[in-house]
């Protein structure tokens, strides 16, 4: 039976994760290079459903909150028989290593409604768009290994899956979906406001995660 211990922490390496909000200005020059691509412009552009929701396909997706972090853990698996662990069984590793996670909005699902005085854009919830492991800050602790049970390429590939589970369970307990709701309301409002008519009002509607 595999086992994957959390809390570890033999080398003093950090564990915890550190919430970064992305700078959204590519996607905002994207998106007004799109707009305004047709040269100047001796009327403000006229906003309709079609152009916007257009407009906010091709910048596809948008990714608002980083989530940075260091990760160390412990896999163990020992032979049972019938509940009893054998003697000379047991493999174990330690691995430590850096990853980093992402969330946005996809912005190919965005509904746009627009009126002669409103303009609402309705955006699915936030979900993870990413998740990098960087191979160069992986290192392996404490590797012990039977000749009745040795330690396989499955071992690693089962451990990293389920770390890997776990690291963003633990990001979006600690908020990264809900921040990248906010920033993407933030971001999409600042897209569109400069583009309203007079009299014309924005309502950015981002659904809650789940």
């Amino acid at each position: 039976m595999s086992e994957v211990k959390r809390g570890f922490h033999p080398l003093a390496l950090l564990k915890q994760g550190k919430l970064i909000v992305l700078g959204v200005v590519l996607a905002i020059l994207c998106f007004a290079v799109g707009f305004f691509s047709g040269g100047k412009q001796e009327k403000p552009p006229v906003l309709s459903s079609i152009t916007v929701q257009n407009q906010l396909q091709q910048i596809s997706q948008l990714a608002t909150v980083r989530y940075s972090y260091t990760n160390m853990g412990q896999f163990e698996n020992s032979n049972e028989f019938y509940g009893i662990k054998l003697p000379f069984t047991t493999k174990r590793f330690i691995v430590a290593y850096d990853g980093v996670i992402t969330a946005g909005v996809d912005l190919s699902q965005a509904q746009v409604t627009v009126s002669d005085q409103k303009v609402t854009i309705a955006l699915p919830a936030p979900q993870i768009l990413s998740h990098e492991v960087d191979p160069n800050s992986l290192e392996v602790f404490d590797e012990t290994t039977s000749i009745f049970n040795p330690i396989t390429i499955e071992d690693y590939n089962g451990f990293q899956a389920d770390q890997r589970g776990v690291m963003e369970d633990k990001a979006i307990q600690g908020g990264l979906l809900t921040q990248a709701k906010d920033q993407a309301q933030t971001a999409i409002t600042g897209l569109l406001s400069p583009l309203l008519q007079e009299g014309q009002t924005l309502e950015v509607q981002v659904a809650d995660p789940e």
